[in-house]
């Protein structure tokens, strides 16, 4: 009983972190360039119980030698960087990436991180150069294909984003800036690690997992103005996952308690 109790438990643990997974997925099915997280189990290894030491005393046996319980279950995450829909907003300065593995590149605390999120803005300077800098909707500067934050004219009111990634932006006196936007492949999508808000840092230890679209590989760049590209959870899907997940956890609850109730009787026992 103590074995089955002690399986059941530490499954509970691995689909509490399930759940917590998916409503995670759920609460982010409107965020622009969320990409969900899919959950998998696996086994845990399985440990020999005998019998009795001598095997050989068990010829002619019709079930088995030994018992081999499992201690449970464990989870696996991996994301899903599948294409989401994209939404028109016909606003200039959003851009939704129409292929995969491309990556806008950011400045977050002074690191560099990757984000499908192509909702742009322009935050002034206040140093009184008139300058604005092209930030995206939770203040990360937006870096251009040379590492450095993009500066626009502050006057600049109308802009014009090629699908290779060039802003033209187009100031009041009618004079013109083109500058482009830092754009990368992402080689490993394995080397992509969550860092918070849709943003996306990579594993140091794989430089070679993304490679940098600059000059002639500007071509490869496909993005779309006037557009962002939304979450990729699947409702449905999700939801389904989240009934089974729960039916899961109350067989292993309910496990866990006739476990607890043959053990009482045990003890019971004069």
């Amino acid at each position: 009983m103590l074995s089955t109790m002690i399986s059941a438990g530490n499954t509970m643990g691995q689909l509490q972190q399930q759940l917590d997974t998916i409503g995670h997925n759920i609460a982010n099915i409107d965020t622009e360039g969320y990409k969900r997280t899919d959950t998998s189990f696996q086994e845990v290894i399985r440990q020999q119980i005998d019998n009795q030491p001598d095997k050989a005393k068990e010829v002619g046996r019709l079930t088995d030698y030994g018992l081999r319980p499992g201690a449970g279950a464990v989870m696996s995450q991996n994301l899903v960087f599948s294409q989401g829909t994209l939404k028109t907003t016909d606003r200039k300065l959003d851009i939704a990436f129409t292929k995969p593995g491309q990556f806008l590149k950011v400045e977050d605390s002074g690191k560099v991180r990757y984000t499908r999120d192509g909702a742009m803005y322009l935050s002034p300077l206040t140093d009184g150069s008139g300058k604005s800098i092209l930030v995206n909707s939770q203040g990360n500067k937006i870096l251009g294909d040379n590492n450095q934050p993009i500066l626009l004219d502050g006057s600049a009111e109308d802009f014009e984003i090629t699908a290779d990634g060039t802003i033209e932006a187009t100031a009041a006196n009618g004079t013109t800036q083109q500058v482009n936007l830092g754009i990368v492949q992402v080689n490993k999508m394995q080397s992509l690690i969550p860092s918070g808000g849709g943003l996306y840092s990579l594993n140091p230890g794989d430089p070679q997992a993304l490679t940098a679209l600059t000059g002639g590989l500007m071509q490869q760049i496909g993005m779309q103005q006037g557009a962002l590209e939304m979450s990729n959870v699947d409702l449905s899907k999700e939801m389904s996952d989240l009934m089974i997940s729960q039916r899961a956890y109350q067989l292993n609850a309910k496990s866990i308690t006739m476990g607890d109730q043959m053990l009482g009787l045990i003890n019971g026992i004069r």
